[in-house]
């Protein structure tokens, strides 16, 4: 992903913008001119020319509910993700999908089946 260009050079791309043309500050300074024109336009509705923060936040909707989740596969560890997404649609009335409770879960290592041991194979090599 793209770095944002520094606050310096916003800042004096809107100066210049403010004393000539946006078509010319953006000229001057190498940038694009839809750029200059939506820097001038950030401080004239918020004050400020500031990048936004890059990507998405890492929080997850299910952070709110670890506890409960827990409490689900304490009460009965062989729960499915499906059993898992109805409880909590039935109770705190939130949808998620089934990626989205798999990630969370596995992000976290709670395990929520049983682990069952394997025999060995009797045709198996040797």
């Amino acid at each position: 992903m793209g770095r944002p260009y520094s606050l310096d050079l916003r800042e004096r791309v809107v100066d210049a913008a403010a004393a000539t043309s946006r078509r010319r500050a953006a000229a001057r300074f190498g940038v694009g001119i839809a750029t200059a024109i939506r820097w001038a336009a950030a401080v004239e509705a918020t004050g400020t020319v500031a990048a936004h923060p890059q990507g998405r936040p890492r929080t997850s909707k299910l952070d709110p509910h670890e506890a409960f989740l827990r409490g689900l596969i304490a009460e009965k560890p062989d729960l499915t993700l499906e059993e898992m997404r109805a409880r909590l649609l039935a109770e705190h009335d939130l949808e998620v999908g089934l990626g989205t409770l798999w990630a969370f879960l596995d992000a976290r290592d709670l395990t929520y089946k049983k682990r069952q041991p394997m025999p060995p194979s009797r045709n198996g090599r040797m």
